[in-house]
């Protein structure tokens, strides 16, 4: 897929304010509120920004964490991996690898087979069923 660049206006445009906000501007959603947070519903989570396939609902499950929680992206070369350093803290950010969207973030601590829990923001996916 091809990298996916606009304008700050455009992202403005087609965003509500907060996918907006988490998207763009690196924000999080509150937790425990996000449309994804209890869906059982099968298919795959794509971007909100560019619709890439990010995360199939083959690898989600309830991490208790408030956020929907994935153990393994649909390819890592749709992601991109940062370090955070906010909050007092170093973290790993997830952001889309063709729009630069932030997602939200990975940790270490998720099931197995990867170990990891990609911890990421309802708001900046969409389910499309299948």
């Amino acid at each position: 897929m091809a990298r996916v660049e606009k304008s700050d206006a455009q992202w403005r445009a087609e965003l509500t304010d907060e996918q907006y906000a988490v998207c763009r501007q690196g924000g999080t959603e509150r937790p425990f509120t996000g449309a994804y947070y209890h869906c059982k519903e099968s298919g795959t989570y794509h971007c909100v920004c560019c619709d890439t396939p990010l995360f199939s609902s083959r690898t989600k499950y309830d991490s208790g964490s408030g956020w929907p929680s994935f153990w393994a992206p649909v390819s890592d070369d749709d992601l991109r991996i940062l370090q955070d350093h906010s909050l007092g803290m170093v973290r790993e950010e997830v952001r889309c690898a063709h729009c630069d969207a932030h997602l939200g973030h990975v940790f270490p601590d998720g099931p197995m087979p990867t170990g990891l829990r990609y911890c990421i923001n309802s708001v900046c996916l969409s389910l499309k069923p299948g």
